[in-house]
């Protein structure tokens, strides 16, 4: 299974990576959704992304419209991983495509109960 972490924290993306290749992933991390972007395009396609929502060029949200929008990728798993705690900013990720959402500061077994539940372990 691939992953693709998608965070401008460099310390987030080193943690989120860590956690995905302990549970078996294969991962690549990249910095803001064009990057991500780039590499869903580029493939191989990953299973699962998690998102984090304010990052500078292309924010999670709009990653997330912008995966959407093509039907080559719609099966693939959105996670949003973000401090965005208001419920209007969890209802439009739900409602703009992401399976999940988890905020931070997370623990790995959150990470790995969402993953299970998604039917990803």
């Amino acid at each position: 299974m691939r992953a693709l972490v998608i965070d401008d924290s460099r310390a987030m993306r080193t943690i989120l990576t860590r956690l995905m290749d302990n549970l078996g992933f294969e991962v690549e991390a990249v910095g803001d959704g064009k990057q991500a972007l780039a590499a869903v395009e580029r493939g191989p396609k990953p299973d699962v992304c998690l998102i984090d929502w304010n990052m500078p060029v292309m924010n999670g949200l709009e990653f997330i419209v912008a995966v959407r929008k093509n039907r080559e990728w719609r099966d693939i798993t959105l996670m949003m991983v973000t401090t965005e705690a208001e419920q209007a900013s969890i209802v439009r990720a739900l409602a703009a495509g992401a399976h999940e959402y988890v905020m931070k500061p997370f623990t790995s077994e959150i990470i790995e109960g969402k993953l299970a539940m998604l039917g990803l372990l």
